[in-house]
């Protein structure tokens, strides 16, 4: 198997949350990396709603050159692509009516990951409103869905695993004011038999630790740790790993 196939066993049978950490090729530092790996963090995700300056062929090089942990894309769209990577998780943006990221981007990525012959597990990716207009709504003009619609979250997850997604990632956007709530975490746990990937306005380990218990696969954290990253090594206590 390779490492993108054992990482994927990994996150269907982890007892615990696994920890990732998000890297927007346009913000990369080397020093976050370093800090990831002395915290053994089960993954980078590489990837950005839109990449302006960054070179995600390039920033993944960098982080393989001096790790072994898994590196998956978690593309925005067809020019985030490398075969570079262990792998892909492949979105498609279930919360919004617009077609270019339901389908369309993933038709001009379809032909580029077969000729990479890039591992990919597809994605249904749901943006849950966080308090904070974010680049993800920016970027494809769609509207997130209301914490307090859920119904509509779950009914739409539902959808998802009929559909034959094989991995939920609940998103609160980009530096949220509020994140995912436990609650609906719980919610989703009960009603979908999926890998659930939870992200976007963790910055403290309190919320970190409530996002865990309540029982995601995975916790992606980023813009957090973009702006402070020793955050990390308070973060990966509640992952038992590391203590500064």
């Amino acid at each position: 198997m390779n490492t993108f196939e054992i990482f994927w066993l990994r996150l269907n049978s982890a007892r615990s949350s696994l920890f990732a950490v998000l890297i927007d090729p346009d913000k990369f530092n080397p020093k976050l990396i370093d800090y990831s790996l002395k915290c053994k963090v089960d993954c980078f995700l590489v990837g950005g709603s839109k990449i302006n300056s960054g070179n995600i062929s390039l920033t993944i090089k960098k982080i393989k050159s001096i790790s072994d942990t898994p590196v998956i894309i978690f593309p925005g769209d067809e020019k985030q692509l490398t075969p570079e990577a262990d792998g892909l998780f492949l979105p498609s943006l279930l919360s919004g009516n617009n077609s270019e990221y339901l389908i369309g981007k993933q038709i001009l990525m379809a032909p580029l990951i077969r000729k990479m012959k890039l591992a990919f597990v597809p994605m249904a990716y749901l943006l849950i409103d966080g308090g904070k207009k974010s680049s993800t709504q920016k970027v494809t003009q769609t509207s997130p869905l209301k914490i307090s619609a859920t119904k509509k979250i779950i009914h739409t997850c539902i959808a998802a695993e009929q559909l034959g997604f094989k991995i939920l990632y609940l998103e609160a956007g980009s530096g949220a004011k509020s994140g995912i709530p436990a609650g609906l975490i719980k919610k989703v746990k009960r009603e979908i038999n999926l890998p659930l990937i939870v992200g976007g306005g963790i910055d403290s380990k309190r919320k970190l630790l409530k996002a865990k218990n309540a029982g995601a696969n995975m916790i992606v954290v980023g813009n957090a740790l973009e702006k402070n990253p020793d955050l990390i090594f308070e973060l990966a206590e509640v992952f038992a790993r590391h203590k500064h």
